[in-house]
């Protein structure tokens, strides 16, 4: 699986649009084969960095960075963005998806929400 995230600093003044402004490019890539997940969050620390969190299985990133809709999505936030982007990407061997927090499991009998 090749896991990615991803800070976006984001100019004050597109950080309340930044989900509508970026939709057409999260909606095409969670329609790629391969795309296992693709969140974004908003940093609680800097309200003005969204956070986005990907994965794909392996072998998929190549068709996503070079897709159409990747290359329009980098156009679209070049001009949105106060610098350049910072990432983590890393292939890890064996990993499917998410796994269960072993260090905190939840029993949902005992009415823990």
């Amino acid at each position: 699986m090749i896991f990615i995230v991803v800070k976006f600093p984001v100019k004050p003044e597109y950080v309340e649009s930044w989900p509508a402004l970026v939709a057409p490019f999260t909606e095409a890539t969670r329609a790629e084969p391969g795309n296992l997940w693709f969140e974004w969050s908003r940093s609680l620390e800097d309200p003005d960095t969204y956070v986005l969190v990907e994965a794909f299985q392996d072998g998929a990133a190549e068709a996503h960075v070079t897709s159409d809709h990747f290359r329009a999505a980098l156009e679209t936030m070049r001009p949105l963005m106060t610098r350049t982007p910072e990432i983590v990407s890393t292939t890890i061997e064996g990993a499917h998806g998410w796994s269960a927090m072993g260090e905190l499991q939840i029993d949902p009998s005992d009415g823990a929400a």
